[in-house]
């Protein structure tokens, strides 16, 4: 009988340790979600690809498609912004919190969300655990969507653990995503 709690708790362990996406919460008027990676790097090494998402995102979730026109300026009010061609260019979020290298909160709407009349925070948090570091990245978005925002949970939450994933491999190799 021990033998299978302790086989039970290490398979728990594991488990957690895993990748982890979720909606937390869904509604017609907002959402939550949830990603959480263990990265195999220390907290500063994460920290240092965190706060330069050109090394990490996807261009496929940009509007120039090209994820090297990406900057963040990792102090409050500044700015995740992209270079669009011909002089243009977004303003994704604005950074509200920064406690280097453990969390970093940005405040804003992601992609199409910004076309609505919603308001977000999205919120990394970075813990040693072990050799390595857990990352949470979790996004709140509230306010008006026609049809609903819990329409747009699912979609918002895979896009974010994309990304999730890709600061992850980028933190733990160094290279390309």
């Amino acid at each position: 009988m021990v033998r299978v709690t302790a086989a039970s708790l290490l398979a728990c362990l594991l488990v957690d340790g895993a990748a982890r996406s979720e909606v937390v919460d869904s509604q017609s008027g907002g959402f939550t979600v949830r990603e959480s990676r263990v990265v195999a790097a220390p907290p500063a090494k994460v920290w240092a690809v965190l706060v330069e998402p050109a090394s990490w995102w996807s261009s496929d979730h940009t509007f120039s498609g090209d994820a090297r026109n990406l900057t963040l300026s990792a102090k409050p009010g500044g700015f995740w912004q992209e270079a669009l061609p011909g002089g243009g260019g977004v303003r994704h979020m604005v950074v509200v919190f920064v406690d280097p290298p453990s969390a970093l909160r940005l405040e804003g709407a992601l992609g199409p969300l910004q076309a609505l009349g919603v308001a977000g925070h999205l919120t990394f948090k970075l813990g040693a655990q072990g050799g390595g570091t857990v990352v949470t990245e979790t996004y709140d978005v509230g306010g008006h969507a026609p049809g609903g925002l819990d329409k747009l949970a699912g979609t918002v939450n895979e896009v974010l653990d994309d990304q999730l994933g890709r600061l992850k491999a980028r933190a733990e190799t160094g290279g390309a995503p």
